[in-house]
């Protein structure tokens, strides 16, 4: 692994640091108070070429690579985990499993428009009663003629209500048996097809979660992504990916409460002196730093190997699982060293605190990292 940056690299990081620091940072507190899902904000982020970093620019995207979509969402996710949660999703996820798996008919329809944020991009597959538990999946698709009717709802779904566009995955075929889930393109408006409950939850409150809810709901075969029963096969493939995107938006998280408690910590005098100079916070520093570097380190390799088309899905495991620890871990020493100031809302350190959770739970908890990470050891 080339370890020096690039220049290309940090002259992405700049665009998204600038842009977080100009369009984002005002209005952090205000969005999470209210839920503002903002979405003109990511229609600006579009124009940057940030809702298309992946895709390659024959389909209107960025065309860049994983080193540089993990510092686009970092960057952001310093600044506010919510809108790093939402650009990390449209990206790695619905426009994701598209660019991989789409036939080039599709591809040419929906990426232009995911790229330039025209369209924004929503990922099915978890469910109110099937987390981890993906292979009993509730919401079907039944082959009619030359359609399928869906039905079903999908929970936590990020974009949910707003989105343009929804990657699908459906029961095709008995529980819980092998190659029995499909995926399908649907866009918003189709008959049938309808957000249902956004969710109020702890953290990442401008970041729109929703259910989708499908009843009887008429999709044309053309819709379908690759062969009847694959869809479970490419879940797994994009949440490799996926995994990357939450290990970045953890590292962004950690650093922005990280950098938080530093400042503080230079600034809050007690008997005289700044409360760095005081071992007991100064060691909570150094941890932290160490950590993230090694977060960091982890994220990297894994990005590295995506680029590298290598197969990566221990290493993508490793680095979701560290970084999204390491967040929880880093804002809640962040709020310690604040003291009483961390534990209100004129700090932003409470806001981290609260994000960095998420990162353990979405796109597989902690203790599904450790599954795959130890299968992977195991076969060897």
């Amino acid at each position: 692994m080339e370890f020096q940056t690039s220049e290309l690299t940090q002259q992405v990081a700049q665009t998204a640091k600038d842009f977080a620091q100009k369009y984002i940072m005002p209005h952090v507190m205000e969005w999470d108070e209210s839920q503002e899902f903002p979405i003109t904000v990511f229609k600006e982020m579009g124009k940057l070429g940030l809702m298309g970093v992946l895709i390659p620019e024959e389909y209107g995207g960025a065309g860049l690579g994983y080193f540089e979509y993990v510092t686009v969402i970092s960057e952001i996710a310093k600044v506010c985990g919510s809108i790093g949660l939402s650009v990390a999703a449209h990206n790695s996820l619905c426009c994701g499993h598209i660019m991989t798996f789409a036939s080039e008919e599709q591809k040419k329809k929906y990426l232009p428009k995911l790229a330039t944020a025209e369209f924004l991009g929503a990922w099915g597959l978890t469910e109110p009663n099937t987390g981890s538990d993906a292979g009993n999946m509730k919401c079907t698709a039944v082959k009619d003629g030359n359609d399928w009717i869906i039905n079903g709802t999908k929970s936590w779904i990020t974009h949910g209500k707003s989105g343009d566009v929804a990657v699908l995955i459906c029961r095709t075929g008995e529980p819980r048996t092998k190659d029995n889930a499909t995926s399908f393109i649907i866009e918003r408006g189709t008959p049938g097809f309808s957000g249902g409950k956004k969710e109020n939850k702890l953290g990442m409150r401008a970041s729109e979660t929703a259910e989708m809810i499908f009843d009887n709901c008429r999709v044309p075969d053309s819709n379908r992504m690759g062969g009847v029963g694959e869809g479970f096969k490419q879940a797994m493939k994009v949440l490799d990916g996926g995994r990357i995107s939450i290990a970045a938006l953890s590292l962004g998280i950690a650093k922005g409460a990280y950098g938080a408690a530093l400042q503080y910590s230079k600034e809050r005098h007690q008997f005289d002196q700044p409360i760095s100079s005081f071992q007991g916070i100064a060691f909570k520093l150094a941890d932290m730093a160490t950590e993230i570097m090694a977060a960091e380190l982890l994220t990297m390799q894994a990005a590295d190997m995506k680029n590298k088309k290598m197969n990566m899905t221990q290493q993508a495991a490793m680095a979701k699982y560290y970084a999204s620890e390491t967040a929880v871990k880093t804002a809640n020493d962040a709020v310690q060293i604040f003291g009483g100031y961390g534990y209100t809302k004129d700090f932003p350190v409470e806001k981290f605190y609260r994000d960095a959770k998420l990162c353990t739970i979405g796109e597989g908890t902690s203790e599904i990292q450790k599954i795959v990470i130890a299968r992977e050891a195991l076969r060897g």
